[in-house]
């Protein structure tokens, strides 16, 4: 990691606190040790090497690891996508960087005709131990062709394991559970959280289970990646009306914890959902819907939802802002349900 990315204490504190990163920077890391520890892992994408990628994620890797294993691909996401498919079915272990979600519908037959099927299609002969990365969500005025939110898309699909990183410690340590996975898995980096600062935490990282990032008895807010820091903003602003919020982040977008969601209902009996994606026929719709076929009876209101307005993401700051998920948003759903 850069100093950029770093900040260590010095003195006595060394021993006592862990070093302080960005998102980014685990990010970094995470692929750094992957390097190391596997020659089979590589990294391919537009400008991952010498650029040292759109959001500096792989800065310095290619000075570190050569262009053998940081290849710096022409502008085809269907060809550098193929390819590790490719790669991946003979033996390799490949990490494709998509540079931007709305990217990745250019390899959506490589994705979900290919990597998605095989293992089904070959009889569990073939895998393809797959890892892409990719940014996602808006916020930060790239218009509506950089800022969607596609990861429903993804978690619709079989054969397709899901993951949503939404802390530094996260950024860090799920890479490589999602490198051992016999089966692709998609990544979804929330570009408002590269630059967000936290310790990292002795791993490793369980993919499979949801995490509460805060207890609470009142109400849960569900969400996931870049919606999470509005959501504890919104449980700290409820604390201090009387109001006590759960919030619990998904990790796993497919599989959904299903579990996780049915004992925090069963628990504060009011549930919300925040998602970045649209409303319609989305995310937010289908954790709506484990929950009420799960925990129906324990519920004291029906599941709310607080999800992007269904438009284009407008590209003006104050336009965008009203048309994403935000802490009064939120606040005004848990009062709704008379949280």
């Amino acid at each position: 990691m850069t100093q950029a990315d770093t900040v260590r204490p010095s003195g006595d504190a060394v021993a006592q606190q862990a070093a302080t990163t960005t998102y980014r920077g685990a990010m970094r890391e995470a692929m750094r040790e992957a390097l190391n520890a596997d020659p089979r892992v590589f990294l391919m994408g537009e400008d991952v090497g010498r650029y040292g990628g759109c959001f500096a994620v792989t800065l310095g890797l290619l000075e570190e690891f050569g262009e053998e294993r940081i290849r710096d691909t022409p502008l085809s996401e269907a060809g550098f996508v193929g390819a590790g498919v490719g790669a991946a079915l003979a033996g390799l272990r490949p990490i494709v960087e998509v540079m931007t979600v709305n990217f990745s519908l250019l390899a959506l037959d490589q994705i979900v005709n290919n990597a998605a099927t095989l293992r089904h299609m070959s009889g569990g002969q073939l895998g393809v131990p797959l890892v892409i990365r990719m940014t996602t969500g808006a916020g930060r005025q790239l218009g509506a062709q950089h800022s969607h939110s596609f990861e429903a898309w993804y978690a619709h699909v079989p054969g397709l394991r899901v993951l949503a990183p939404a802390t530094v410690a996260d950024a860090r340590f799920m890479l490589q559970p999602a490198l051992d996975d016999p089966d692709p898995v998609v990544i979804f980096e929330h570009g408002s959280l590269y630059n967000t600062r936290g310790t990292i935490a002795d791993g490793p990282v369980d993919i499979r289970r949801a995490v509460m990032r805060r207890d609470g008895d009142d109400v849960t807010i569900v969400t996931y990646g870049g919606s999470l820091p509005k959501a504890l903003s919104a449980a700290d602003e409820l604390a201090a009306g009387g109001v006590s919020a759960a919030v619990i982040d998904l990790r796993s977008l497919r599989p959904l914890d299903t579990e996780a969601l049915a004992a925090a209902a069963a628990r504060t009996h009011r549930v919300v959902v925040v998602d970045e994606g649209w409303r319609s026929v989305g995310l937010s719709g289908e954790i709506a819907t484990q929950i009420a076929e799960d925990a129906f009876y324990d519920l004291d209101a029906p599941v709310a939802r607080v999800c992007s307005a269904e438009v284009p993401m407008p590209y003006a700051k104050h336009l965008e802002d009203a048309a994403l998920p935000n802490t009064a948003r939120i606040v005004d759903a848990v009062h709704r349900l008379g949280g």
